[in-house]
């Protein structure tokens, strides 16, 4: 399967049969799922099976993907659903974060180039653990736009938000950003 077919491309595809074309789409969202998934559980393997779940429902659901969005953010609707659902189940058990447990999105993973130094490896775990510290919505967000490269747009498509809405929170969940990297990390930053 060529990597450089778009994801329409791919989507038809399996469509048309070749089941085998889904891997495509698992290895180019499988880090993107996963790390959605995490910001609901902060748990390594309950955000594993959740991601599990996710490819499942989106390979028996990809014939109702109608592509007047990206497949990422049609995925992201699927994630939200999938973990809110998974939430509401488990909604009796608290999950205590502790900080010598929470686990960096770059942990484990081959997702890191080679050529990455180590200060922007530090970085990236230091922006992680801080995220945690901000409210759901605005961690959300911010991953959103910067980690998942999502558009204004479609990030309010996927919150249910206006526009000019998304820009307001967006500016706002990068103050609180600013302000718990400073508070929390000042020592590490320098």
């Amino acid at each position: 399967m060529p990597a450089e077919l778009d994801d329409i491309a791919v989507i038809q595809l399996i469509l048309q049969g070749q089941q085998a074309a889904y891997a495509t789409l698992v290895n180019r969202y499988q880090q993107y799922v996963f790390t959605l998934a995490m910001r609901y559980v902060n748990n390594r393997e309950m955000a594993e099976e959740l991601a599990q779940d996710v490819f499942v429902k989106a390979y028996k659901y990809l014939a109702d993907f109608k592509g007047n969005c990206k497949f990422s953010t049609w995925l992201y609707t699927i994630v939200n659903t999938t973990c809110l659902s998974h939430l509401r189940k488990r909604k009796d058990e608290t999950i205590f974060l502790e900080e010598e447990k929470m686990v960096s999105i770059s942990d484990g993973s081959n997702s890191e180039k080679p050529s990455e130094s180590m200060d922007q490896r530090t970085q990236k775990q230091l922006l992680e653990k801080a995220l945690k510290y901000l409210p759901e919505s605005e961690a959300q967000i911010l991953t959103l736009f910067y980690q998942a490269e999502q558009s204004v747009e479609e990030i309010g498509m996927i919150m249910g938000l206006t526009t000019s809405n998304v820009k307001v929170k967006l500016f706002r969940a990068r103050q609180k950003l600013k302000e718990v990297l400073e508070s929390r990390y000042s020592r590490e930053l320098i």
